[in-house]
């Protein structure tokens, strides 16, 4: 099969950011299929510009886009909407296509995915890996009543012409059917990790050296500095440490439109126990997760939040290290089951200190539970198992 995926801010094992489709499609070149994929022409993480590439099966195209990812709401629309145009060019010209798979979100390239996709004769496969708009309503990014109809509107649109809709999250599936999805159509596909790609018997004793943490608790934070991840409540957990667990080194990694506000509350609140470190690429994580005593995952307090399986949390499950989990819903399920961290209430400095507080006093614990989110995860969350669930639905669609 020749596979054309639409995917805005795809990202390659070499670049920052989530790279579970530059692994599934790995996984399907191995198989004998090949993928083209096209994507925007700037990391979503950081606004570096990328160049087009290929590699054995797969191929990357990147048509021109506005390129102000994080000056505001506007210029994401834009960003978001002139690739949702210029994607759609770039896709004409993909030759011999067997399926479309669009991604959501941003949701207006999916658009562009099942245009394609009845223009080509190909079937159009439909991903959900967050609920668009509905977050983006939640947590007051789309106020507008009109945009909203139409965001709705555009969202029943997509799950009713779908020829099958796979989401990341179980937690995703009812509110799918619920708007017209069909029962027997929409397929999970979990958010997981490659296990090889990570050791947990490492340190990270290079990584802890050259900045400065070899003598420290390392809790770390990977991923996206934006509004919904509510790093400003670890930054207040971070001040309350600072006097009753000064071994402790909070070290996020990452970036986003929210960091320079992070880091002015960082200097504002005078926390010389905080270390910013910029995005790293995802071959570059085994290193840096290494380094951790424990990993943090969090997102603000709003109820639309309990739905997702964020990607970090499964990385640090591959990693061997204990979460501090500021989420509650399905994600915390999965940490429960595994018995691999401590849930923290959302928004809760206090709690989130306390929890780290109750780890850096207990490390054999805090190992344990690294060890066995590492079982866990691969039994049930091995990225190849769920590309070879993909795959069968791929082969049952063409």
């Amino acid at each position: 099969m020749h596979i054309l995926l639409i995917h805005q801010v795809f990202a390659a094992l070499h670049e920052p950011g989530g790279t579970r489709h530059h692994e599934l499609a790995r996984f399907l070149v191995s198989r004998g299929h090949s993928v083209t994929v096209i994507t925007g022409p700037v990391s979503y993480l950081t606004g570096e510009h990328l160049p087009e590439e290929s590699e054995a099966g797969i191929r990357i195209l990147r048509p021109s886009a506005y390129r102000s990812l994080h000056k505001s709401f506007l210029h994401r629309f834009l960003f978001f909407f002139t690739f949702m145009f210029s994607s759609f060019w770039a896709g004409l010209w993909v030759k011999q296509v067997d399926i479309v798979w669009g991604t959501s979100p941003p949701i207006f390239q999916s658009v562009t995915a099942w245009l394609l996709a009845r223009l080509k004769g190909a079937k159009f496969l439909f991903e959900v890996r967050d609920l668009w708009p509905e977050f983006a309503i939640a947590v007051g990014v789309l106020k507008h009543p009109v945009l909203i109809a139409l965001s709705l509107w555009l969202e029943r649109f997509l799950y009713r012409r779908a020829d099958r809709i796979v989401v990341n999250s179980p937690g995703y599936r009812a509110h799918v059917l619920q708007r017209g999805g069909l029962s027997g159509g929409v397929e999970v596909i979990p958010n997981g990790a490659d296990p090889t790609m990570f050791h947990p018997e490492d340190r990270g004793a290079e990584f802890r050296a050259r900045h400065g943490l070899s003598d420290s608790f390392v809790v770390l934070y990977a991923g996206a500095h934006g509004m919904s991840n509510d790093l400003g409540v670890a930054l207040q957990a971070a001040a309350r440490l600072q006097q009753v667990a000064p071994q402790v080194r909070l070290v996020l990694v990452g970036d986003g439109k929210e960091k320079p506000n992070l880091q002015k509350q960082a200097l504002a609140l005078n926390l010389t126990n905080v270390l910013f470190l910029p995005a790293v690429p995802k071959a570059g994580m085994a290193e840096v997760l290494a380094a951790a005593d424990a990993c943090l995952a969090i997102l603000k307090p709003v109820e639309a939040y309990k739905l997702p399986y964020p990607n970090k949390v499964f990385d640090y499950m591959a990693a061997g290290r204990p979460i501090l989990l500021a989420i509650d819903g399905v994600i915390r399920e999965v940490v429960e089951s595994a018995g691999c961290g401590l849930f923290v209430p959302p928004g809760d400095p206090q709690a989130l200190a306390e929890a780290i507080v109750a780890l850096t006093a207990d490390p054999e614990r805090a190992r344990q539970m690294g060890l066995a989110g590492r079982a866990y995860l691969e039994t049930h969350f091995n990225r190849r198992r769920l590309a070879e669930h993909l795959l069968r639905i791929l082969e049952e669609l063409d």
